[in-house]
């Protein structure tokens, strides 16, 4: 499969298409013309002496400095160097190609002033899979994401560390192994046209969130195994009551859980209660406003996707404006946003592991999910391992928007703090797979001591596929094989994928 950019209208099913699973990219004619006709007014400004910021000055601060023009191109090899101070363990390799999609996106809108070999370059890496070694730590959000994107950018030069075939290695040594040859240097702008974005903070936010929106529905898929474990009531996803309360995410979570329970023996087959316990009466209220905040920020994000964010921006009649589209405001608070959405779906699914376990809340299961307590611990653990991950995700929920520091003295005097919020939205997504993972795991070995019934339509199918995957648990075992392989299969959309194989497609 081949996707083309324009610029305009890059979708997150199509990132994921590129950033994980490899799909080819290339460049719309339309695209590449806007591409050259912006480079060609930057060209004029160059020859008429004009001095504008990022093309013949300096940055930040620096921008009253003015440069000559003999030396245009080593200043934009300059600014590489400079600002590639990132830190830490370098991103995963899905972040580092989706932020080289985002960025030639971005450039393919025409606004930038950069040649078109340069979106060739990047393009061409990406379909090579020549992929930069890029540290993680050491963006503010504003001037968009400097320190990584130009670790990024000097490799599109020859410069820095690569990943090909698997492989780090030299730059230089990737590129001839794989028959490419490096840009031999940088117009002017071009350098400050590669750095001043937020591709890195929304590449890693939208793969989280990808990851987020199948979670969700597995999340819908376990609560239903827990609450058909626990002889569940029915009635509470009923469409009269979800009618009156019409939030969008409440409503198609309480849709999808009639649909995964239809046929269900296990459910309203008590009459000892009137209601269930929150973490079961409430799923489609909890994972529904999960929902809904997993909406928002799709729509924040694909607006992203497909914006012109570097600064200066240039405009019909060789018009340079100066402005703030680098700043990562819009996506820091929506990332923030989606730490809370993800870490509350594992926030309910840990209640429901410890109805699950606890003798006292159980509906007549043995304590802690094991025929012959006190000789075995069974299902302890589980629920402590998942607590432990809850607590952690209360961390790292701390909005990371709320905080800037001034930098460039002074100039640069309030920013987002974007990349902080999308890595800690992505481990806390991976930490609320593991919980659901463990919910699933438990509810299923509920469900084998409670007796076999008629489960409902969807659910029977993801109990299946878990007893494929893991066994019934007879006597004490090493619990953390089974809880990585649940795990494995949830975030890969395995589990989601057979479910709606069977019911259709959950909302």
């Amino acid at each position: 499969m081949e996707i083309i950019l324009t610029g305009n209208d890059l979708t997150l099913e199509q990132f994921v298409a590129i950033a994980r699973n490899r799909a080819k990219v290339a460049l719309s004619p339309e695209a590449a013309s806007a591409i050259a006709a912006a480079h060609q007014k930057i060209n004029a400004i160059v020859a008429s002496g004009a001095t504008v910021y990022g093309i013949n000055t300096g940055f930040g601060k620096l921008s009253n400095v003015a440069v000559g023009r003999d030396e245009l191109e080593k200043l934009q090899v300059n600014l590489l160097k400079s600002h590639a101070c990132a830190v830490g363990a370098p991103l995963s390799v899905d972040a580092v190609r989706g932020a080289m999609l985002l960025r030639a996106n971005a450039l393919a809108k025409g606004y930038s002033g950069v040649r078109p070999v340069v979106v060739e370059q990047l393009l061409a890496y990406l379909n090579q899979d020549i992929i930069p070694v890029v540290p993680s730590k050491g963006s503010l959000g504003a001037s968009g994401d400097l320190a990584p994107l130009a670790h990024l950018a000097l490799t599109l030069l020859g410069e820095g560390e690569v990943l090909y075939k698997g492989k780090r290695m030299e730059t230089m040594a990737a590129l001839t192994a794989a028959g490419l040859t490096p840009l031999a240097s940088l117009a002017p702008k071009e350098g400050l046209s590669l750095i001043n974005g937020t591709q890195i903070m929304t590449a890693i936010g939208a793969l989280a969130l990808h990851d987020a929106l199948m979670l969700t529905k597995a999340a819908d898929i376990a609560g239903v195994l827990s609450l058909e474990a626990l002889l569940g009531i029915r009635d509470a996803f009923s469409a009269e009551i979800h009618s009156v309360r019409p939030h969008a995410g409440q409503v198609a979570t309480a849709r999808n859980i009639l649909r995964l329970t239809e046929g269900s023996a296990y459910l309203d087959a008590t009459k000892s209660r009137v209601q269930d316990g929150y973490s079961l009466r409430c799923i489609a209220q909890v994972h529904g406003a999960s929902r809904d905040a997993f909406a928002y920020v799709q729509r924040v994000v694909e607006t992203e996707f497909n914006s012109a964010t570097d600064n200066p921006l240039v405009f019909a009649g060789e018009k340079v404006i100066s402005g703030g589209n680098f700043h990562g405001q819009p996506l820091a608070l929506a990332f923030d946003f989606m730490k809370i959405a993800a870490a509350e779906l594992a926030s309910i699914a840990e209640r429901r592991i410890e109805r699950l376990v606890n003798p006292y809340l159980n509906e007549g299961l043995p304590a802690f999910l094991v025929a012959s307590p006190g000789l075995n611990s069974g299902f302890m653990i589980v629920q402590y391992s998942a607590a432990s991950l809850v607590s952690e995700n209360k961390v790292l929920a701390h909005p990371a928007s709320v905080d800037s520091i001034p930098s460039s003295a002074g100039q640069e005097d309030h920013v987002s703090m974007g990349a902080i919020a999308a890595r800690g939205a992505a481990e806390i997504v991976n930490n609320a797979v593991y919980v659901i993972a463990m919910e699933l795991f438990a509810a299923a070995q509920a469900l084998d001591l409670r007796g076999k019934r008629q489960m409902g339509k969807g659910s029977a199918v993801a109990y299946e596929l878990l007893r494929k995957e893991v066994p019934f648990v007879e006597n004490d075992t090493v619990m953390h094989l089974y809880i990585e392989s649940i795990a494995a299969f949830v975030k890969s959309g395995k589990l989601v994928r057979a479910v709606e194989t069977k019911i259709g497609k959950l909302e």
